[in-house]
């Protein structure tokens, strides 16, 4: 993980949870490590059952979570998506959509009745060696750091009475 990122509790435990987790397949090299640090990281901590929702791009990513929030089968959804930046204003326009809609996703699924987590697993990276270093799970490990950040904010979630 970088060295920025905070340390997981080790106590912090995802028994009798279960996730969601929504990937985009653009970018999917990248992705792909993505999915497989934030699997293994809601594996290791326990999770009861981590559902996989593929969509095509990240301007179709939210639209994806909240249908799966709106579901309500799930504790806590991470979204993963890989944006690079290229020749034209296409990757600030959905970087930032993106980042809006999930924002407001997680705040409406957190002051829920079911205080539901919505954690950031989307990397916006100006090359793919950047993209690369950040998805690798024996590098930076970035699906893995969100996947432990929605762990941790289902627990943060559920303490506050409602």
């Amino acid at each position: 993980m970088s060295t920025n990122a905070p340390t997981p509790d080790p106590a912090l435990n995802a028994d009798a949870l279960r996730f969601a987790i929504c990937a985009t397949r653009w970018n999917g090299e990248i992705v792909e490590q993505l999915l497989a640090g934030a699997r293994s990281a809601l594996t290791k901590r326990g999770a009861r059952e981590v559902q996989v929702y593929r969509c095509s791009g990240a301007f179709e990513l939210a639209p994806l979570a909240a249908r799966v929030a709106r579901a309500g089968d799930v504790d806590g959804i991470v979204a993963l998506a890989c944006l690079i930046r290229g020749g034209t204003d296409h990757y600030a326009l959905l970087a930032s959509e993106l980042t809006r809609a999930l924002g407001t996703l997680s705040m409406e699924a957190a002051t829920s009745p079911r205080a539901l987590a919505v954690s950031f697993g989307v990397l916006a990276c100006e090359t793919l060696e950047q993209a690369q270093e950040r998805a690798d799970p024996r590098r930076l490990d970035k699906g893995g750091e969100a996947a432990l950040a929605c762990l941790e904010q289902v627990r943060a979630l559920r303490a506050v009475p409602s």
